[in-house]
Order: C-alpha cells, then sequence, then structure tokens
C-alpha cells in the first residue's frame, strides 16, 4: 500500500463586512425589554440582532447552510421564528439565542410567516404554493392547506375568528376556515400578482397591493353577526376608484361553496387609494394597533397613512353633518336631504413619505404609547435606518435616528488583500477601500475611492495602491487613511495588479491593451520636510489584446499575461522579448498564478475549466473541470503545489497541482464569489461574494483524508435526493385541499430506523427470554440471565421500556412523517407496548397521538388482522380511562390557576386604588397650597 498524502482541512472562520442581506425582512423586536430599539435582520444563514441606537451588534442566531429568507417575532416577544431558502423553519429564542424548534414540511423557500394573536400558532407559505398551520407548543405541523398556483406572498390570521387569509403571485386572495381545513372564498378581484395584505380596523377591513399603483380596499362582514340580510348597513363608506367616481362595483369574490348557510365572510371592495409609486407593492404592513398602515415599492420612498379609529370616524361624521346643516340653513332655497358620507381617503389619511438613502427592500414599524412612531428600514445597499415620526405635530416630518453602515461596504467587494504580516486585511469596493483587523474582524479604517478593481499592500503595510475602473491608481496612507497620490495608470480600466518579487515595484494590467512596469520612489513633499512614497511609470509593454491578469514568475525572470483572445502570453522581464504562448481555454483567463518554485501555472478561464501548465515547455498537464460557472479567481498556498479557485457558482474549492485533485469545497456564500486572497502563511483565506459577505477561513490542524471526503459528498447528494423524493401516500386519503404537514427527510427515515431497530431489540430480547425460563425450568434452579449491553447502558431497563426510550426521542415534528415510512410488520408489536405503556399511564398524550395515526394510516390491515382484534379492543378502554384521567387532571389545575388569576387581579385592583388615592390627595394638597400662596399675593 502507497503512502497517501496528508492534507489539512480549512474550517469556516467568520463572517464579517456584512449588515444586513437583502433577501429577507427586518424586524423589530424587545431584546432588552424595550421595543422598537433591537432589529433582527437576516444575514445570510445568521440572523443578527442590531442596537439601533447604538449601531451595535448585541446577538447572532446562527444558521446552518441556507439562507433565511423570513423572519416573524412572537406576540410575546420572546421568540423569532426564521424562515430559509429550502423551506425549514427554525424557532429561535431570544433569550439563550438558540433553535428549540425545527419545522420541516416546505420543498421551496418560505416566503411568509405569521404567529396568531396568542403565540401558540405559527402559520407559513411558501414559493412551493402550500401553506402550512404549525402547533408551536406542540412542536407539530397541524395541516397543509393547498389551493394557490404560485408563490404564496402573504398570510394572516384573523383574531376574532378561526379563519386564516392569504394572498399569492397567482392574483388570488384566499379565505380559510381552520375549523374545517377548507377554502371557503376566492377574492378574484386583481388583475395581477397580490404582493401584499394588511388587516385595518379592527379587522374589519382589508387592503391589498398589487403590481400597480392602487391598494384595493376591501369590507369585511361576518355573515353569522348579520340579524336582517335585508337591512341596510348603518354607515356607508363611499369608495373612489382611481378616476375618482363612485365605486358601484359588485363583490369581486368567487364563491366556492354556493349553499348560503356555509358561507362565514362577505368581501366586497369599496374602493383604493392610489400610491405615489408607479411601480409594485414590495411590502404593506400596519404596526400592532392597526391604526399606521405603510407600503414601499421597488424605490426609495416609504408611504406612510393614518388609519382613523370608529369613534375618530364617527367625529369627523358629526362635525361634516354639521356643516352640511350649516349649508343647509344658510341657503334660503329648500334642497332635500343628503346622506353625509366619508370618503375612503377620509378615513385612511396619507401622514407623510419617508425618503430613504437607497432601495428599500423592507421595513418595521411600532406605535410608542407616546404616539411616536419608530420605523426602521432594511435598504439594498447593506444599511439598515431607523426613523422616529411625531404623529401628533401639525405637518408630521420623520427624522433620521441612526444608520448602521460601519459593518461593511455599500456594493460588491472586488478586491481582497492580505497584508504580509497575515494581520490585515484589505477590502475594496465601488465606494471604499476599508481595512479590517484578522483577528478583531473590526474595521479599523475606512477611506472613500473610485471603483476599484484591484489592490495590494506596498511592502511594510504602511500604504496600499488600488486600481480603479477609470484607470487611475490611487495611493493611501493607513495612518491617516487619506489619499496620497492618484496617477492615470491606463486609457482604461485597470484589471490586474502584481508586485514584484524584489519588492521594488509592481506592474499593472489594463484594458487599453498596455502592460505598465513602476517602481516606488521617494519623493519630497512641498507642505512637508519628510519624504514620501510616490509611484514611477519605468516600462511599457504594448499588446494586441486587452489585458485580464498579470503575474510575476518568483524568480521575476517571466511575465505572465493574461489576454482577450484567451491566450496567456509569456515574456522575459528584462528584454520584454516573447517566451511561450498558452493557447487552449475557450473563453478568457480571468485568473492565473504562479507557484512558489516557478515550475507550475495555473489558469482559470470563464469556459468553467481550470489548466496546470508547465512553464518550463509550456505543456499542458491537465484540465479540469473546476466549477459550475466562471472562476473568478485563483491563487496558490505559500509553499506548496495546492491552490484555491473561486467561481461564480458561490463555491471556493481547493486543488492539488501534482496530483490534480480535487481536496475540498469550501461552502457558504450564497452567490457568486468575486474574490479572494491568502494570507502569506497559508493560514488564512479570505473570500468576498455578491451577497455582501466577507468570509474568513482557518487551516485547521485536522488531517483531511480524501475517501473520507468523497464519502461524505456521496452521503449528502443521497440525503439531497431523500429529499426530493415524492411524498409517501398515506391510505385513504386524497390530494384535495388538505395533506399532511411534514415532510420525508434523511431525520425522519432515520427516526424510523432506530424505532425499527428498537422493537427488533425487544422481540429478541423476548425470544431470549422465553429460552431462559425454559432452559431454568429444565435445569430446576435460577439461571444468570446475560444482560443486553445497550439496555445496561440505559440503566438495565427492560426491552419494553427501551422501546418507549426511543419513541420519546422522536422529535415532535417528525413524529407522523417517522410513522408513515415504518412497514407495517412492526405495527403489531407497537400496539402492543402501546397498550402495556398506556396502562401504566407512561406518555399518554404522545402515545395517544402515535395510536390515532397509526389506526388511520394502516385502518384496513389492523381491521382485517383477527389477531389484533384484542389488542385493539384493551387499547379502547385504557385509552379512554387514561385520556380522561388526564382531562380531569387539567382541568382542575385550570381551575386552579383561575383562582390564583382572580386573587392576584383582586390584589392588584385594591393596590390601583390605593395609588390613586394617594395621587388625588397629593394633588388636593398641592391645589390649597397654591390657593394660599394666591391669596398671600393678593392681599399684598
Amino acid at each position: 500500500m502507497g503512502l497517501t498524502r496528508q492534507y489539512l482541512r480549512y474550517a469556516p472562520a467568520a463572517l464579517f463586512g456584512l449588515v444586513a442581506s437583502a433577501r429577507g425582512n427586518a424586524a423589530l423586536v424587545g431584546l432588552r425589554s424595550e421595543r422598537g430599539r433591537c432589529v433582527a435582520v437576516p444575514a445570510c444563514e445568521h440572523v443578527f440582532v442590531w442596537d439601533t441606537r447604538k449601531g451595535e451588534k448585541v446577538l447572532i442566531l446562527k444558521g446552518l447552510k441556507q439562507e433565511v429568507s423570513c423572519l416573524c417575532p412572537s406576540p410575546d416577544g420572546l421568540h423569532l421564528a426564521v424562515g430559509y431558502e429550502d423551506g425549514s423553519i427554525r424557532i429561535f429564542s431570544l433569550l439563550s439565542g438558540e433553535a428549540s424548534v425545527t419545522f420541516n414540511g416546505h420543498k421551496a423557500a418560505v416566503t411568509a410567516l405569521q404567529y396568531d394573536h396568542l403565540g401558540g400558532r405559527l402559520v407559513s407559505g411558501s414559493k412551493d404554493t402550500d401553506v402550512i398551520v404549525w402547533d408551536v407548543i406542540n412542536e407539530s405541523g397541524l395541516y397543509r392547506l393547498r389551493g394557490h398556483k404560485d408563490a404564496v406572498t402573504q398570510v394572516l390570521f384573523l383574531k376574532e375568528k378561526n379563519l386564516l387569509v392569504t394572498s399569492g403571485k397567482d392574483t388570488l386572495v384566499k379565505w380559510w376556515d381552520l375549523d374545517t381545513q377548507h377554502c371557503f372564498k376566492t377574492l378574484v378581484g386583481h388583475r395581477t400578482e397580490v404582493w401584499g395584505m394588511a388587516l385595518i380596523s379592527e379587522e374589519k377591513r382589508l387592503i391589498t397591493g398589487s403590481a400597480d399603483s392602487e391598494l384595493r380596499v376591501w369590507d369585511i362582514t361576518y355573515i353569522q353577526e348579520v340579524k336582517d340580510p335585508d337591512e341596510p348597513e348603518s354607515k356607508k363608506i363611499k369608495g373612489s376608484s382611481p378616476g375618482g367616481e363612485e365605486n358601484t362595483e359588485e363583490d369581486e369574490t368567487l364563491e366556492l361553496d354556493e349553499c348560503p348557510e356555509e358561507r362565514l365572510v362577505k368581501c366586497s371592495k369599496v374602493g383604493s387609494i392610489m400610491r405615489e409609486g408607479r411601480d409594485r407593492v414590495v411590502t404593506l404592513a400596519t404596526d400592532r394597533t392597526g391604526k399606521i398602515l405603510a407600503c414601499h415599492g421597488t424605490d426609495s420612498v416609504l408611504e406612510v397613512f393614518s388609519v382613523l379609529s370608529e369613534e375618530e370616524v364617527q367625529k369627523k361624521l358629526e362635525k361634516k353633518m354639521k356643516k352640511a346643516k350649516k349649508k343647509a340653513n344658510q341657503n334660503s332655497e329648500e334642497e332635500p336631504e343628503r346622506s353625509v358620507e366619508l370618503s375612503l381617503q377620509e378615513e385612511i389619511q396619507r401622514v407623510t413619505n419617508i425618503r430613504a438613502s437607497s432601495k428599500i427592500k423592507s421595513f418595521d414599524l411600532i406605535l410608542s404609547p407616546k404616539g411616536e412612531l419608530k420605523i426602521v428600514l432594511l435598504l439594498q445597499n447593506n444599511i439598515i435606518e431607523s426613523y422616529n415620526l411625531n404623529l401628533s405635530a401639525q405637518v408630521p416630518q420623520a427624522v433620521r435616528a441612526s444608520k448602521i453602515t460601519i459593518g461593511g461596504h455599500r456594493s460588491d467587494v472586488r478586491t481582497l488583500a492580505f497584508s504580509s504580516d497575515n494581520i490585515a486585511i484589505l477590502s475594496a469596493a465601488a465606494e471604499s477601500v476599508k481595512i479590517w483587523n484578522r483577528s478583531t474582524l473590526q474595521c479599523i479604517r475606512t477611506m472613500d475611492c473610485e471603483y476599484a478593481l484591484c489592490s495590494l499592500f506596498v511592502p511594510g503595510d504602511r500604504q496600499v495602491i488600488i486600481g480603479t475602473k477609470t484607470g487611475k491608481l490611487q495611493l493611501y496612507d493607513l495612518a491617516s487613511g487619506s489619499l496620497m497620490e492618484t496617477l492615470d495608470g491606463h486609457d482604461g480600466a485597470v484589471w490586474s495588479i502584481a508586485l514584484s518579487p524584489d519588492q521594488r515595484g509592481f506592474v499593472t494590467g489594463g484594458a487599453d491593451k498596455c502592460v505598465k512596469f513602476w517602481e516606488f520612489e521617494l519623493v519630497k513633499d512641498e507642505s512637508s520636510v519628510q519624504k514620501r512614497l510616490s509611484m514611477k511609470h519605468v516600462r511599457i509593454l504594448q499588446l494586441d489584446e486587452d489585458v485580464l491578469c498579470v503575474r510575476y514568475s518568483p524568480n521575476q525572470k517571466l511575465l505572465a499575461v493574461s489576454l482577450l483572445d484567451c491566450t496567456v502570453k509569456i515574456f522575459y522581464v528584462d528584454t520584454l522579448k516573447f517566451f511561450l504562448s498558452l493557447y487552449g481555454h475557450k473563453l478568457p483567463v480571468l485568473c492565473m498564478d504562479i507557484s512558489y518554485d516557478g515550475t507550475l501555472i495555473a489558469t482559470g478561464s470563464a469556459d468553467r475549466n481550470v489548466k496546470i501548465w508547465g512553464l518550463d515547455f509550456g505543456d499542458c498537464h491537465r484540465s479540469l473541470f473546476a466549477h459550475d460557472d466562471s472562476v473568478m479567481y485563483l491563487q496558490f498556498v505559500a509553499k506548496s503545489h495546492l491552490f484555491f479557485t473561486a467561481g461564480k457558482d458561490g463555491k471556493i474549492k481547493q486543488w492539488d497541482a501534482d496530483k490534480f485533485e480535487h481536496i475540498q469545497t469550501l461552502e457558504g456564500h450564497h452567490q457568486e464569489v468575486w474574490c479572494l486572497a491568502l494570507s502569506p502563511n497559508g493560514d488564512y483565506v479570505v473570500s468576498a461574494s455578491h451577497d455582501k459577505s466577507l468570509r474568513l477561513w482557518e487551516r485547521t490542524r485536522e488531517p483531511l483524508v480524501l475517501e473520507e471526503e468523497r464519502e461524505m459528498q456521496r452521503e449528502a447528494e443521497y440525503e439531497e435526493s431523500v429529499a426530493k423524493e415524492e411524498q409517501p401516500v398515506v391510505a385513504g386519503e386524497t390530494q384535495g385541499e388538505t395533506g399532511l404537514a411534514g415532510r420525508k427527510t434523511i431525520e425522519t427515515i432515520k427516526a424510523a430506523e432506530r424505532i425499527m431497530e428498537a422493537i427488533e431489540l425487544y422481540r429478541e430480547e423476548m425470544a431470549k427470554l422465553k429460552e431462559h425460563k425454559a432452559i431454568c425450568k429444565a435445569a430446576g434452579k435460577e439461571v444468570p440471565f446475560p444482560a443486553n449491553p445497550i439496555l445496561r447502558a440505559y440503566g438495565n431497563i427492560t426491552p419494553s421500556a427501551y422501546v418507549l426510550e426511543v419513541f420519546k426521542k422522536v422529535k415532535s415534528s417528525e413524529l407522523e412523517e417517522s410513522l408513515l415510512v415504518l412497514p407495517f410488520s412492526y405495527v403489531p408489536d407497537l400496539l402492543r407496548l402501546f397498550n402495556e405503556y398506556i396502562h401504566l399511564g407512561a406518555e399518554v398524550e404522545l402515545l395517544c397521538r402515535a395510536l390515532l395515526f397509526l389506526l388511520k394510516i394502516h385502518f384496513g390491515q389492523i381491521t382485517s388482522n383477527h389477531m389484533l382484534v384484542t389488542v385493539i379492543e384493551n387499547l379502547k378502554k385504557t385509552t379512554i380511562s387514561r385520556v380522561s384521567e388526564a382531562r380531569d387532571v387539567l382541568g382542575f389545575n385550570m381551575a386552579g390557576l383561575q383562582y390564583l388569576k382572580r386573587e392576584i387581579e383582586a390584589k392588584d385592583e385594591v393596590a390601583f386604588f390605593a395609588d390613586a388615592t394617594d395621587r388625588f390627595e397629593e394633588k388636593k394638597r398641592k391645589r390649597k397650597k397654591k390657593e394660599k400662596e394666591k391669596m398671600v399675593l393678593a392681599v399684598l
């Protein structure tokens, strides 16, 4: 057996440079008892909680691999539901920062999340067109609702009734009765996608936002509450259509159930409110009280509206009636009395427009008890802004309270560089250059620049040079953070820059078909006595095509130049004479690097391949299919023939240039990786992506074996294929509007396997025990029974108790799906064990849930099996008795808790009245004192 080459694994060390991802939504959370101060925002696969007042990150809710797509805080403010791109939902505790519950039900990204008013249920909508209702307390799925034909955009619970409203990109708004789990009404009044919904006026009005500038307003009437359907409504609202005319259109509804006694809700369009934005609605939401409505489109303007309460509407109506009567009295002619009505624009008034510094991606708002509105905006360019709006002012004006920007760039980072001491990291984007401390990940210097494309640290690490899109070379001093010098380097973009191995100069390549050689020099500054660093142009190499990348060989004898004609040309540095041409790529070479010993050159191209060449003769050693999209960056690890590549497929890969093998893939970025940089000692890799994040990877001491890596890759592929498989069909259940909430995953399969193994062990132990009894009977004495090592590890428990332990360890959210994939041959043993457990009163609720589900899915086989008749009869008796006992205990506990609640409320009322009496007495004393002072002043 030959020696196996050992590699060291690179592991993710940190994510930085990111304030918030624009993919999900922002949500205000009450982390430090003060609501409206902290905001939770998606940050790739994590969730960051920022303190908007201090501009500090106070909590990180760590995710797994998938990007966050949706956030929703619980009504009590203690938990945060997070939806991911793969369809999973995790509920985090904001006190501990740990994920307590995981739900797997959707096949695609979660697009909408909403808690009910008590926080006991959570509803989720997804791109897979399904809506699922989850039981948060029991940590399980209740049911799946099917009906939409495209992605679900919004889901809303109605507090008063057990109803659910959902909207989708299929232009429909659907009403669901959660008692019967069916859709009883569909609004078809929209011509384009419904992007947002909100309930106002104590859930008597529904507002929908679509792809136009109209916000459509619908009146909601609960049919059960209407005593006489022929009686006209006491309060009429005059709706206005986009043209300003009175809206006389009928209910734009499609009744799926025409039977009048089954109709729960009447929903009629009353008019529209016009937005100022001409594009589609992106987010439409209200605050918790429903008094403030806000929306925004794809631009940078947030439109804020105020919704009048019933009392305010009544006051306004009375005032309008008085004016109408006064006007009628002034007119000599007698006019017939007209009914006074409020227009929709008078009920829902525009407050103000807030213009943000960039495009708005999402927002959240909260109305404080003092009447001040706090709004937080998540912007497209990696910024969080918060505004305060005083609604009591005559002309309300939004004031920006804070802006979180220091944590990252406004645009994509296009170039990275490491300092020679491995401590500082340079990142440059279209608007700024930032210097980061690698150990603390803090931004220690920010300098404004033009659109940066390439960069390097000047030897000594006190200055940096930036090559820009306009062809300029900018020299910055890190100590002062100032721009020292700007030179016009090229007539086009400076695509590449490389430091010479002797560290006396550098070379640049640009879009003007030139390679320019530069030297560092010290020049005397007119304003200062000391000399400062400068750059001097010494030579130029003119070529036929645009230069995309330049690299020196370590001995500084050769210069490699990548051209737009898909070739790489090698020149002698001293004479600039042509040496070799490396051709074979089908598309231009975007990146390349030369190994430390100067024997190999690796080139990465837009054709997705990496080619490894010998520098002595220019022969191609091997061509590797590296990425699923263009290879954007390539760099060798110091003192080795290992190199890293970054691609537009969002992956970073490590390769061995000697054995031509793929070593490992660094997965973490969710979009295109633009560039990477390796530290001079090879211990760190930093990468930048289109998802606005910078990621640091660290070389560990853990050895990496290629065979094991391939095996892990195959397992991951198998798990993905399991998730994509068709879901098992439940016997007797049709593919209608409702279905099971869960989804078959690798976890549910593993849980079913554990249950099967436990039942197998139970069968074996029972057979052994039977044999043991026969041996003891034949011997006429007690023979010691050998204990099973697994049972001994659990504390010498019985085989049946072990099955119960395994069953209890199955996650509540995965129970039904695990039982669904369990073969029927194990069900009879499981039913007998259930009978034994329930009789003993152990885990009654869990076992009854599992029992009823097994009876549902295996009803035909169980009822036709004569061996199970007695088991089912016994289960019927024990289950009914135990469940009634559990119900009695719960009823007693509830009564006790309600009694304690009444006692506490009575004490609080006494204390409240005592406080009020004290305050009244205090006011009386102050009033008497003031009167005495006035009398004294009057006498004087």
